[in-house]
């Protein structure tokens, strides 16, 4: 499993060396655009509106947009230094917590946690501390120049790490529209659905559920390619060198200047049949 990151677990005096693996995947089928005449791949190229050029990463600088068409420029070693202040290779634990107090809506990445050299026992102890207690780790961790809150738990016997938003990422539910703010409804109506969701209530087994979408477009992307339904680019028209051409206008050259062949030989039968009809006429 690729590693990406290495650092350190920290709570109390107690320094845990560990390893970040990213625990999920995006499983999502990956369609390419392609020129409808051609077929070939279309570009997104980085091109500068106004002075109507393409541009290379080194003309660009980034920004914050204070207000439209407003902008503040952050040079590089400006980013760097936030960065190298704020980095410190350390998940550092501030709180514990019951698990449920946490809404799930906080929750973003996952990512699992193994131990680096010399931090096997370490890493065993906050595991084993952490189900004895059933409760989870609130930490703050910086990951890609980001400062993240995350929550350290145990999941099948590997520490995970759940990167968390922080409370103001989360918009107000008080901001949505037309949520009725009264359960305008029967007894009756209430009894019926909670009826329904005892009958439909079972234990959670990921296997079980399956992504429907994905499968039914993988079959027809199986079945167009077995079909041969299949389309390649058209070859692009690629310049000739000037070599190419120079061969090219030599050769030519050459053809144009050669003796014409065929015509030599008529001329010859003409001047052959005038010279036998003078002779005729003089006799």
């Amino acid at each position: 499993m690729h590693t990406i990151w290495k650092g350190s677990i920290s709570f109390g005096l107690v320094n845990i060396p560990i390893k970040l693996h990213t625990a999920t995947e995006d499983k999502d089928i990956k369609l390419r655009n392609l020129h409808k005449k051609c077929h070939s791949p279309v570009k997104y190229e980085k091109v500068c509106p106004v002075c109507d050029v393409e541009i290379s990463n080194d003309d660009i600088v980034r920004a914050y947009e204070y207000a439209k068409g407003k902008f503040v420029v952050l040079e590089d070693d400006e980013l760097e230094g936030l960065k190298k202040e704020n980095e410190e290779k350390a998940v550092e634990i501030l709180d514990f917590v019951k698990m449920d107090t946490i809404d799930p809506i906080y929750y973003n990445r996952s990512y699992f946690m193994s131990p680096n050299e010399g931090g096997s026992k370490a890493y065993s102890l906050l595991r084993k501390a952490l189900e004895e207690s059933g409760k989870v780790g609130l930490a703050k961790i910086v990951i890609r120049s980001k400062e993240q809150m995350a929550v350290l738990r145990v999941y099948e016997n590997t520490l995970v790490m759940e990167t968390i938003h922080f409370p103001d990422e989360v918009r107000s539910a008080g901001d949505v529209p037309n949520v009725p703010a009264e359960d305008n409804v029967t007894k009756k109506e209430l009894d019926t659905a909670i009826l329904l969701i005892d009958q439909l209530t079972t234990e959670f087994e990921p296997s079980k559920y399956t992504d429907d979408y994905r499968v039914a477009l993988l079959e027809l992307i199986e079945s167009k390619r077995t079909g041969k339904e299949v389309v390649t680019p058209t070859a692009a028209n690629e310049p000739k060198s000037n070599v190419t051409d120079l061969m090219a206008a030599l050769q030519a050259s050459i053809d144009r200047t050669k003796p014409d062949v065929t015509s030599a030989p008529v001329r010859k039968k003409r001047a052959a049949t005038k010279t036998k009809t003078k002779a005729k006429k003089e006799a």
